[in-house]
């Protein structure tokens, strides 16, 4: 977890001047995940991680904090495959927080925020 934060937080992103993710950031997802709530997905190439990504899960709902890739696809590869494991566990929902061109081509589609809310509630319901 700790090496997918590590690289989201170094990879640099057009139109963005620094990173959110701080010292402070990493620690306290490395806490929520000792707790299980925060969680990766990692793409592994010959023993080096390449690609991944990383967020919080609370009941049938995924919120997505950082993707980050070294490798074409990598992180595209991680997602799908995370997406694949999440449906089995009966997640419903996946938040992207920001709705970008990359993600509209992994299948995100915008919902209106009412519809959003009114799906939080019923899906995080513990």
């Amino acid at each position: 977890m700790a090496k997918v934060i590590y690289n989201c937080q170094q990879k640099e992103r057009e139109g963005q001047d620094g990173t959110w993710i701080t010292a402070d950031v990493l620690s306290a997802y490395t806490k929520l995940h000792k707790l299980g709530f925060a969680h990766s997905a990692e793409a592994w190439q010959d023993g080096k991680l390449v690609g991944g990504m990383y967020g919080i899960r609370l009941g049938k709902v995924f919120f997505g904090e950082s993707m980050f890739s070294l490798v074409n696809n990598a992180s595209k590869y991680a997602f799908i495959k995370y997406v694949q494991q999440l449906k089995q566990e009966g997640v419903e929902l996946i938040d992207c927080q920001v709705y970008t061109e990359h993600l509209e081509s992994l299948g995100a589609v915008m919902i209106p925020r009412i519809e959003f809310i009114q799906k939080l509630k019923s899906l995080t319901e513990m």
